[in-house]
């Protein structure tokens, strides 16, 4: 029998819709912005699916809002090892007292549900205490970025139940604070074991190449009287350029007709400035391959419904991804867009990738 433990860091990712980049130390920000949280709904999914392998698991929880709750949702009975100092406020050091709680009680692997954040919470912990015990990330925080994640919540539950083998994987961790000023500062935080699993999404990495040309060409091709949602990161940065704005380097903006309608814009701005015929221009995570769900919550379900789509990648991190990933946070839309599509590499080229 496996002993799975589980913990939720309740507040991962609620930063995200509401334009905030991240939730450290901004939870009343991303509430007063009208912000609900996600990780529970990302937490339920993992564990209906690890349900769903029909493994011979003990699953040990921490307390509520931590994980007990959600675990007796989808039908496990948990072993509760201990509780958060107060419910109400969820701390990294409950976080941290349930991965002692559950090293103290002989667990098998820890199945965390958050972002980089709680990533590095839980694998500092382990060092702390010298325990190898295999970690795999949920993910359901704005930044997601280190090696230690399924590449959906569903994935991550069948990982636990299955998995054979284990190897070592980077935690980094990005300054939220420049993050937030448009400026990707990550740091290695802690190096965790994992199970070897080709649902385990890859680090992130930074940098893709020459897209002078590529933005010259998205430039050229932007039609009158149509809304353009223009994602984070180098690569639509670039093209952000070209039109002849300063963008948010990390956020989504949003251009019509030589206007800029909103700058580094929340889930609501987008939805309030679409217009009859809209275009969202997003370029995939290096290394992962991600076009929806890592970093750019802004583009959620009701976002991404009302817009055409445009892919855009520089050839060198086109070579190095292979294929794209989607996790929206709505399974019939992530269907929906799986399949091959065009995405545009240069001027005059593009090349036919398969989101999975």
């Amino acid at each position: 029998m496996r002993r799975i433990a589980v913990v939720v860091n309740p507040i991962a990712g609620m930063g995200g819709r509401v334009g905030l980049k991240g939730t450290d130390g901004k939870v009343e920000e991303a509430r007063r912005r009208g912000a609900e949280q996600r990780a529970p709904d990302r937490a339920r999914q993992a564990l209906a699916s690890l349900a769903e392998v029909g493994a011979d698991v003990e699953l040990l929880a921490y307390g509520d809002p931590m994980g007990a709750g959600l675990a007796r949702d989808v039908g496990f009975d948990p072993v509760v090892v201990g509780f958060p100092v107060n419910a109400d406020e969820t701390t990294s050091e409950d976080t941290r007292a349930a991965v002692r709680a559950f090293v103290e009680a002989d667990a098998d692997v820890i199945l965390f549900v958050g972002g980089d954040g709680t990533a590095v919470d839980v694998a500092t912990t382990l060092d702390e205490l010298d325990a190898a015990v295999p970690i795999l990330g949920v993910p359901a925080g704005v930044k997601v970025y280190s090696s230690v994640f399924g590449v959906s919540p569903r994935a991550a539950g069948r990982i636990v139940a299955r998995f054979s083998e284990t190897e070592r994987a980077e935690v980094n961790d990005i300054d939220e604070d420049a993050f937030r000023g448009g400026e990707v500062v990550t740091e290695l935080r802690a190096v965790a074991t994992v199970p070897v699993a080709d649902q385990r999404q890859s680090a992130k990495q930074l940098g893709g190449g020459s897209v002078e040309s590529l933005a010259e060409s998205v430039a050229d091709a932007v039609e009158a009287g149509v809304t353009y949602v223009l994602g984070p990161g180098s690569t639509v940065g670039a093209i952000k350029d070209e039109l002849g704005f300063d963008g948010t380097t990390l956020g989504v903006d949003v251009w019509r007709d030589g206007e800029v309608l909103v700058r580094d814009a929340a889930e609501s701005d987008i939805l309030d400035a679409l217009g009859d015929r809209n275009v969202i221009v997003v370029s995939p995570i290096g290394g992962q391959g991600f076009v929806f769900g890592r970093g750019n919550q802004q583009l959620s379900p009701a976002v991404i419904r009302q817009c055409d789509l445009e892919v855009v990648a520089s050839r060198r991190k086109l070579d190095g991804i292979g294929t794209l990933r989607v996790d929206t946070g709505d399974p019939e839309l992530d269907a929906d867009l799986r399949g091959w599509i065009r995405v545009r590499v240069g001027r005059h080229e593009r090349r036919l990738v398969e989101v999975v």
